[in-house]
């Protein structure tokens, strides 16, 4: 099974290529491989940016929880969707950049810059601003007035193929990469199995949760991430509103004051609080955005978010505890109710 990785590494400066050589990479879809090329990321041609993560892998939000393999593609720092061609979806993707859409910056500024690569399948002479702007749009159903878009995010099964957990490749490239320390990596896998037992183990949980309490906490210095939601089954989930701006500084409340509104799915009004988001309990950060709209990655139309969320600056899944798609490097946003958050004092920091 091959498997290419991108040629830069975490950290590697490059530049993204002017919009007419990334257009004459696309073929009539807009796309490399299956990988759209969008709107929203001409505003950065010609521009300079550090690679946050090597893209080799990636999670399946469409079909379910599992990982996704890709080639030759990375994250840039800094750089997210700002769903401008897409109906104004608030979702701020991580962008996944193609290895053709970018040329390394040499510390030889007199060294020449290498062309743009174009896959051996493709034959087409690229499509236009035009076109690519068409390419976000798809028929809709018959039962559907509203718009339906294509993205990164709807098209990318086309993208990738299914990636095991036991392939243990993925593993070596996270830190071949520079994605991340051996150490890091090291503490991730150590406690897999841990968690994989908790969800599975037939009988003995409380002494195999206790055993996992302490190794999280010897390995990482923090309370063990499981959450559990306190209200008796079928109580209704309560809420709370701040009214919170872009800008202001929230504290995310403690695990156990945010299990006391979530249900026996630890959920609150149908938003999951889980795993991934229990590291940043307790601390300060900034809003970033009240998000309302979002796009539906299953469908490809706008949902409306009947309570508004919290997205906070800095703060996005790490792929620490899920199972299926460790250390995966997508870093998509975390959604946080106003009720798991309370207001700082600008003044006090």
């Amino acid at each position: 099974m091959t498997w290419t990785l991108s040629q830069y590494r975490t950290g590697d400066l490059v530049e993204v290529r002017t919009a007419a050589e990334i257009l004459a990479t696309l073929d009539q879809n807009g796309c490399i491989g299956g990988m759209p090329f969008m709107p929203e990321m001409l505003q950065f041609c010609g521009q300079r940016v550090r690679v946050e993560a090597v893209a080799h892998k990636t999670c399946d939000t469409i079909k379910g929880v599992r990982g996704l393999r890709l080639q030759s593609a990375v994250h840039l720092a800094g750089v997210r969707c700002d769903g401008s061609a897409h109906g104004e979806c608030q979702a701020a993707c991580n962008l996944y950049w193609k290895d053709a859409w970018l040329k390394p910056v040499h510390d030889n500024q007199n060294r020449p810059d290498e062309p743009a690569t174009v896959a051996s399948s493709h034959s087409s002479p690229g499509i236009t601003q035009a076109r690519l702007v068409e390419c976000t749009r798809v028929p809709a159903g018959a039962d559907h007035q509203e718009p339906r878009y294509s993205c990164q995010a709807t098209q990318l099964l086309e993208a990738t193929e299914p990636l095991p957990r036991w392939d243990l490749r993925q593993y070596v490239y996270d830190v071949i990469t520079r994605n991340h320390s051996l150490g890091k990596a090291a503490r991730v896998l150590a406690l897999a199995p841990w968690g994989w037992l908790l969800r599975n183990i037939p009988y003995g949980y409380r002494v195999a949760r206790f055993l996992y309490d302490q190794m999280h906490r010897l390995l990482t210095g923090r309370e063990s991430p499981i959450v559990a939601g306190r209200l008796a089954p079928g109580a209704r989930t309560p809420t709370g509103k701040l009214d919170l701006k872009p800008g202001e500084l929230v504290r995310i409340k403690t695990k156990r004051e945010i299990e006391q509104t979530l249900d026996e799915k630890e959920n609150n009004r149908g938003l999951s609080f889980d795993e991934e988001m229990t590291p940043y309990c307790g601390k300060v950060y900034r809003v970033q955005r009240r998000v309302t709209t979002i796009l539906d990655e299953k469908t490809g139309y706008l949902v409306k978010m009947k309570y508004p969320c919290i997205m906070l600056e800095g703060v996005v899944c790490t792929s620490q505890y899920s199972q299926c798609r460790l250390l995966c490097p997508r870093a998509i946003p975390s959604y946080w109710r106003e009720i798991w958050l309370e207001r700082v004092d600008n003044t006090c920091q």
